[in-house]
């Protein structure tokens, strides 16, 4: 059996529970147990004087008990005193056993591991690591010490000896994995430094990302290979939209059109990826693809993430569409039964040419007659198995993939390597700048009478909450407390809430009665993060925007600016404000290009918030960290090329390691 596919049950110790356990770490071969690295090590290889320690320091310490004795404060405890010839240490256990405290007792010898903390007494160490030794003092360790990402009922010192077992018995030279720079990540010798460590993962981290994009590339080939239904042009039906939309495209929108149209015509899936600034005007080339398939009466399927954006999609496509003879149907979770049964039997027909919708699309009782093309909006907020299931309703149909939040390049070069990437990266005429200002929430006050002035005009707001009702664990606004304050604020303002526990026909009502103008000033969550379009609404409050992201940021900020109108943006921090606040603060201050804000979002915060994959499932990996090997793209991507090229047995023991799950299946 190979070296990477040995169980393991197959090292010594290694029974059903314990196996159980490495299962909960994803270790299931003695492979995965080498490449489940340390998150940080301890240096256990030189002695700390008593009299040398300091606060917070993690240290080898020795000494002989002077003094032993029970303490009674908030906690009982046993409180042992060492000391050596510098000076004295306390160590202190709230728990403990009767056998242990009598081992603890003055004279005895002592080697303990901890971190240091100012007690009430001195310096002390709670719960220390501990060997009692008697004669010659034990050796010191000849490596740092690993210390692991673990789980309940898995200590550390079970899984050094489980990987210290692999390391032993010699590993394999050829089969591609860098064992040198594992054996250094597992075992570092004293004089390893942060450096040498970092350029370990590095190499790790290349393999890593080389075998991903392979993989990328490798679902992009089958893909080509599968074919599908071609749509060219047919009755010219974009022209009559072109002339009914009442405005010009920009040349970026036309430029973007012309990709998706060129791609539709041929009998290779499209699969194209298209970012969008907030605002850039993403949705009609996506009305433009629907209606070439509806030329050739074959079916689109528009998902949204939440009810309100697939609400909007749905009336911007009635409103687009039906004068053309294209019938366009609504699909979500709280619809009415007999609403659902009508646009169910529409689509199931084929009568129905385009169904906007939730995640209520790709369930099973929906049956699509013609389903030619899938269009998904704000893409990172579906995992890969809901996208996929989608397609399924479809013989491969064609997919316009969306995004209004810009992917930097660098990860849109090895994420996205197995689509077409179009960016709309410009903004329709008549666009005003969005001045942002940051406030600290002392000034609230000061921002209703502002408020105020913009009703009075005829314009609308937006005020965001981070949560819905006031918490005990966090301190920040919520719209409970907020709506009693704006209410006392703004008397005679005509006032909604929009938040994620109303029930969806609500939050339509109030969206609907928002873009209508009934309603001057919105008092929302984020739910209004993605989608709304209000052209009358020029300025966006956020309460506590040091607890959000860039990238929502932006997103949020670019609900206003979609008029004629110059809008503003208030952030409204709460004190203090940490310097990792601030520096967010500062970027969305300085800046509004969204491709820009992606690149310091995934500085500052790293890819898993910004691509939505610790929601949804999507790719993690193992050893890399696209935070910190970003950088490391471009030359990934040159290197899987030319393994492709001309060296598939390497691409293939690349892919062997790092994806041994990738299978014909998955490609597509």
């Amino acid at each position: 059996m190979a070296f990477s596919t040995l169980p393991v049950t197959s090292l010594k110790g290694v029974g059903p529970s314990l196996a159980e356990k490495l299962g909960k770490l994803g270790v299931s071969t003695t492979l995965d147990l080498l490449l489940h690295l340390p998150r940080r090590y301890q240096d256990r290889s030189r002695l700390v004087e008593l009299g040398a320690l300091t606060s917070e320091a993690e240290c080898l310490v020795e000494g002989e008990i002077v003094a032993a004795r029970i303490t009674f404060g908030r906690q009982r405890s046993l409180l042992v005193t060492i000391q050596d010839e510098t000076g004295f240490l306390n160590l202190r256990f709230f728990h403990f056993a009767r056998n242990q405290q009598q081992s603890l007792q003055p004279g005895v010898r002592v080697r303990c591991f901890g971190q240091v903390r100012l007690g009430r007494e001195g310096f002390e160490i709670v719960h220390p690591e501990y060997r009692i030794f008697s004669g010659a003092a034990p050796a010191l360790e000849h490596a740092l010490t690993p210390v692991y990402p673990t789980t309940k009922g898995l200590g550390q010192t079970r899984l050094r000896a489980l990987v210290g077992q692999v390391l032993d018995q010699g590993l394999p030279d050829d089969d591609g994995l860098p064992y040198q720079s594992l054996q250094t990540l597992h075992q570092p010798p004293t004089d390893t430094t942060a450096t040498d460590i970092a350029a370990c993962q590095e190499r790790l981290a290349i393999d890593e990302l080389t075998a991903y994009y392979l993989v990328m590339r490798r679902r992009q080939a089958l893909r080509a290979e599968l074919g599908t239904r071609a749509l060219p042009p047919a009755q010219q039906l974009g022209r009559r939209l072109l002339t009914n939309l009442g405005f010009q495209l920009t040349g970026a929108q036309r430029r973007v059109l012309k990709e998706v149209l060129e791609d539709l015509e041929k009998t290779e899936p499209m699969l194209r990826l298209l970012q969008g600034d907030v605002g850039s005007g993403k949705t009609v080339i996506a009305a433009f693809a629907a209606i070439r398939a509806s030329e050739h009466q074959a079916q689109t399927a528009l998902m949204a993430p939440t009810e309100i954006l697939a609400e909007q999609h749905y009336l911007n496509f009635r409103d687009w569409l039906s004068p053309l003879g294209i019938e366009v149907v609504h699909l979500t979770g709280s619809q009415s039964a007999a609403a659902r049964r009508e646009s169910l039997e529409a689509i199931a027909s084929g009568r129905a040419l385009v169904a906007v919708g939730t995640h209520a699309l790709f369930q099973q009782q929906v049956s699509f007659r013609t389903l030619a093309l899938t269009i998904v909006d704000e893409q990172h907020r579906f995992g890969v198995h809901q996208r996929m299931a989608l397609r399924a309703k479809g013989q491969l149909p064609h997919q316009l993939v969306m995004t209004a939040t810009p992917i930097p390049r660098t990860l849109t070069m090895a994420l996205y390597a197995d689509m077409a990437v179009s960016v709309i990266d410009e903004l329709p005429k008549g666009r005003q700048p969005i001045e942002t200002a940051v406030l600290s929430d002392q000034r609230r006050e000061d921002i209703f009478s502002r408020v105020a002035q913009l009703l009075e005009k005829g314009e609308q707001a937006y005020w965001v909450c981070p949560l819905i009702d006031d918490s005990e664990q966090l301190s920040a606004m919520s719209v409970e407390t907020l709506s009693g304050l704006l209410n006392d604020g703004l008397p005679g303002a005509q006032i909604a809430m929009l938040h994620g526990r109303m029930p969806s026909a609500e939050k339509a009502s109030v969206m609907a009665r928002f873009k209508a103008g009934e309603i001057q000033l919105l008092l929302a969550t984020t739910v209004v993060e993605v989608g709304v379009d209000v052209p009358n609404a020029t300025l966006m409050v956020i309460e506590n925007p040091e607890r959000m992201g860039l990238s929502q940021l932006h997103q949020l900020r670019g609900r206003v600016g979609r008029g004629s109108v110059r809008s503003h943006c208030i952030l409204l921090y709460g004190s203090p404000l940490s310097q990792a606040g601030k520096t967010r603060l500062q970027v969305m201050r300085d800046s509004q290009d969204g491709f820009y804000i992606a690149e310091k979002d995934l500085e500052l915060r790293g890819p898993g918030d910004l691509l939505g994959t610790r929601q949804t499932g999507e790719q993690q990996f193992r050893i890399a960290d696209l935070a910190v090997h970003a950088h490391l793209i471009p030359q990934v991507v040159t290197r899987g090329d030319q393994l492709l090229s001309n060296e598939p047995e390497v691409a293939a023991r690349l892919l062997k390691i790092w994806a041994p799950e990738e299978t014909t299946e998955s490609a597509v």
